[in-house]
């Protein structure tokens, strides 16, 4: 279920080639709010695309610590694996043509393949869907928000949990053509007050599924582990508090057994939600 270790026949692993290969600029992504670079990186005979994102290119944000964005990326990375879901693509810290960032393996989504948002009308959703919300679409109207009900997403959702995504976002949902989902941009994760702002609220307050309860407590045993595995390599890209806020997160997920729900103290909804 982890993202594909090898790119071809050769020994040459992803994360090999995202770490040693040579980075060439292609192009800027300009929708970012932070420097985000489209990329080839090649190495040992071969060659794939990716996102550079430079901590010299991060926007300073009022919440979080300055130069901190990359290593938050790389640590929900980290998170995902633990968790044999694969959701985030393979990411590693390295030094590039602007100094240290993230490099990102570069997922081209399946145009084709059915969406998992929609702005519907009427007060319920129809089968398959989950309601999120009324959303403001001019004019003085509304619609309803709604997202699939799909296993992927819901693992996702527990996923954000855990690393206290305050950003998700339906433009950062990537349907690949082999029916696998990535999802990108985890820079505003991991603060250790409660920051989740998500579009897939729509099992808030249901009880998690068996797989996701079996995951937790397999996390919460990783992360208790001090030895040279999952809480070491955290603890190189986090500060204690917040490794010990992941912790804390998965304990609360495992005594409560359910989905959160908004805390009504932080906006539950990213804007703009695309």
């Amino acid at each position: 279920m982890s993202a594909p270790e090898r790119i071809s026949s050769r020994s040459v692993t992803v994360l090999d080639l995202l770490s040693k290969g040579e980075l060439t600029v292609r192009g800027r992504v300009r929708e970012a709010s932070n420097a985000v670079l489209f990329c080839s990186v090649a190495h040992d005979g071969e060659e794939a695309s990716c996102v550079y994102k430079p901590v010299a290119g991060e926007r300073p944000l009022w919440d979080f610590p300055d130069g901190t964005l990359a290593q938050r990326e790389v640590a929900a990375y980290e998170i995902s694996e633990a968790t044999g879901w694969g959701l985030v693509p393979p990411t590693v810290l390295r030094d590039g043509p602007y100094g240290e960032g993230m490099v990102q393996l570069w997922i081209e989504a399946d145009p084709s393949a059915d969406g998992l948002l929609a702005l519907v009308g009427g007060d319920e959703p129809d089968d398959g869907w989950k309601s999120v919300g009324l959303a403001d679409v001019g004019e003085g109207r509304t619609a309803l928000l709604v997202h699939a009900d799909d296993p992927r997403l819901r693992r996702l959702a527990v996923l954000d949990a855990v690393i206290n995504n305050g950003d998700r976002k339906g433009g950062h949902l990537l349907p690949a053509p082999d029916g696998r989902l990535y999802a990108i941009d985890h820079g505003v994760t991991f603060n250790v007050e409660d920051k989740l702002r998500t579009l897939l609220w729509g099992w808030a307050g249901e009880p998690l599924t068996a797989e996701a309860r079996d995951v937790l407590g397999a996390l919460a045993a990783a992360l208790g582990d001090g030895g040279p595995g999952l809480a070491d390599r955290l603890a190189r890209l986090l500060t204690a508090d917040e490794v010990a806020a992941v912790r804390a997160r998965v304990a609360a997920l495992l005594v409560d057994g359910r989905h959160p729900e908004p805390s009504g103290s932080w906006p539950a909804i990213p804007w703009p939600p695309v």
